[in-house]
């Protein structure tokens, strides 16, 4: 299943105007990333992948709507997904997408 494209473009509206972002498919799905670190992404199961503190992982997983990202069988420290129903409003999708962007900020740069 392709990334949900009405997802996308409500990310590129949240996203318009900050510095630093581009788009890069990954996952399957389109990762919107913050000079050059992955921060959050349309996925291709539905809902969110979101990069988050590590520390914050366990916080973040007692939200509404919110779950490990397991990769190769693997809960992985500091991603999460938020599903569909986590991401139907503005005021939703803005406050988890906040989450990824301000800790992408804190990473050093790649290139």
């Amino acid at each position: 299943m392709p990334y949900d494209e009405d997802l996308a473009d409500r990310l590129r509206a949240f996203l318009h105007g900050q510095r630093g972002v581009r788009e890069q498919k990954m996952f399957g799905g389109l990762a919107f990333l913050v000079n050059g670190n992955m921060a959050v992404a349309a996925s291709r199961e539905g809902g969110l992948l979101l990069r988050v503190d590590p520390e914050q992982t366990d916080a973040l997983l007692r939200r509404v709507h919110s779950a490990p990202f397991v990769m190769r069988g693997r809960p992985m420290d500091g991603w999460l997904r938020v599903d569909a129903e986590g991401v139907g409003t503005k005021r939703q999708l803005e406050s988890w997408a906040r989450v990824g962007v301000e800790y992408a900020k804190t990473l050093p740069a790649k290139r």
